[in-house]
């Protein structure tokens, strides 16, 4: 469990697959995410979902994001992990609107950050947003991460932002 000063982040149970499939197959967040909206039955996803939670990804470790009081607010994720390297790729969703535009995307991202270079040793943490996605940009600067180039894939834009283990340190210091 990974505690943030608005958000618990906390490993996946089945209790949250009724969210997650009303988030993925919302039309406005997956706009959000620069993915088409899930396409299954609630059936299929929860067969999937429960195959997921009895063998997880290696290379794809996902949270829920719930409020001290336990709601299931949203999911992040950390992925592509490259030990050689020593990095890894996040990302987020607030599926929940009533949580949106109250700092509690920018409590995970923080506490995320926080966790994954001080317990997992990484070097650089990246993400790719939505160049539309300005919210979400305002959001990852507050948690030190800065653009570094942009990304055209399958006719999107995206704007690439990251943080080095070197700026976390310094932002502890202040």
């Amino acid at each position: 469990m990974i505690k943030g000063n608005k958000v618990i982040i906390r490993p996946k149970k089945l209790s949250d697959a009724e969210n997650d499939y009303r988030w993925q197959t919302d039309t406005e967040l997956s706009v959000l995410d620069a993915m088409p909206p899930l396409a299954l039955s609630f059936k299929d996803f929860l067969n999937k979902y429960v195959n997921l939670l009895r063998h997880p990804l290696c290379d794809r470790i996902i949270f829920a994001v719930e409020t001290p009081e336990g709601k299931h607010i949203g999911n992040c994720v950390y992925y592509n992990i490259d030990k050689t390297k020593g990095e890894t790729e996040i990302g987020i969703v607030i599926g929940d609107r009533d949580y949106w535009n109250q700092g509690y995307g920018t409590d995970t991202i923080t506490a995320l950050i926080d966790y994954l270079f001080r317990h997992l040793e990484f070097r650089r943490i990246h993400l790719k947003t939505l160049e539309t996605n300005t919210r979400a940009q305002r959001c990852f600067q507050k948690c030190n991460l800065t653009p570094y180039g942009h990304l055209g894939r399958d006719g999107y834009q995206f704007l690439l932002m990251e943080i080095l283990r070197s700026k976390w340190q310094e932002s502890l210091k202040r």
